[in-house]
């Protein structure tokens, strides 16, 4: 089991910062989610190498999966993201579904995007690359959001049927949109790439809300995963003091140390 941070962990500061951060915590990526924001990806790339550590996930761009008029723009970016994930040497990339669209059938708009994702499956495949679709909470964030449910979720991924297609399994957002969430983790944990974790309610660092996240990432662990943790949240303190406490209370527990 390894552990991310997401940009913007330290407000204001750029990707060097942060990962340079990460190297001092010991830490093993950085979520950075707008690739096309970077102003030179070969510069960046020689920066992780210098540092020691660099990008574990970033996103696709932010285009609808579920309007079929978007299909051929949303291919075109995935094959945009996997050139830049070559240079960046990023092997996750995350992709949201876009809202849901008002008048066509919720069956159509999923058959539409399982269709697309199963056209982008070769490009990943070949490339070795793992795109990760990401149910959000409508309730409280994202409210619209196509895919919420993790059992939907896993409907359309296993209808896709790509080793190189899975989830993004955000705590959460799981929490707020149907609970369960320890279940349903370890359940599916075969379709899922990546998690993210919060705490709930607030979306702070964890330790701060209702979810036990010792619990919840000793189960996790005994699965046998071994991918990525993102701290997906914002802090209640500062954010160096924040880190270390999630490391004593929450990571030592779960890996015995």
């Amino acid at each position: 089991m390894n552990f991310s941070l997401c940009i913007g962990a330290y407000g204001g500061k750029d990707i060097i910062y942060h990962l340079e951060k990460l190297k001092d915590h010991g830490l093993h990526g950085l979520e950075y989610y707008a690739w096309w924001q970077l102003d030179d990806l070969r510069r960046i790339a020689k920066e992780q190498e210098r540092i020691g550590v660099g990008i574990s996930a970033t996103c696709t761009r932010f285009i609808s999966l579920v309007d079929i008029s978007l299909r051929e723009a949303y291919i075109a970016g995935v094959r945009d993201t996997i050139e830049a994930c070559k240079i960046l040497n990023v092997t996750s990339i995350i992709s949201q579904t876009g809202n849901e669209l008002a008048g066509v059938p919720r069956e159509e708009q999923r058959s539409v995007m399982v269709e697309t994702l199963k056209r982008c499956a070769p490009l990943l495949e070949e490339a070795g690359i793992v795109l990760e679709v990401e149910p959000l909470n409508g309730l409280v964030d994202h409210k619209g959001h196509f895919l919420q449910r993790s059992d939907e979720s896993v409907e359309v991924i296993d209808r896709i049927d790509s080793p190189n297609v899975k989830l993004v399994f955000d705590v959460y957002h799981q929490q707020i949109t149907e609970g369960n969430v320890t279940r349903n983790a370890t359940s599916y944990i075969d379709r899922i790439n990546h998690f993210h974790i919060a705490d709930n309610p607030g979306r702070k660092q964890p330790g701060t809300g209702e979810l036990n996240y010792v619990n919840i990432l000793r189960a996790i662990k005994e699965t046998g995963f071994s991918g990525f943790v993102g701290l997906e949240c914002g802090y209640t303190i500062d954010t160096d003091e924040a880190i270390e406490q999630f490391k004593r209370d929450i990571v030592a527990p779960v890996l015995g140390s």
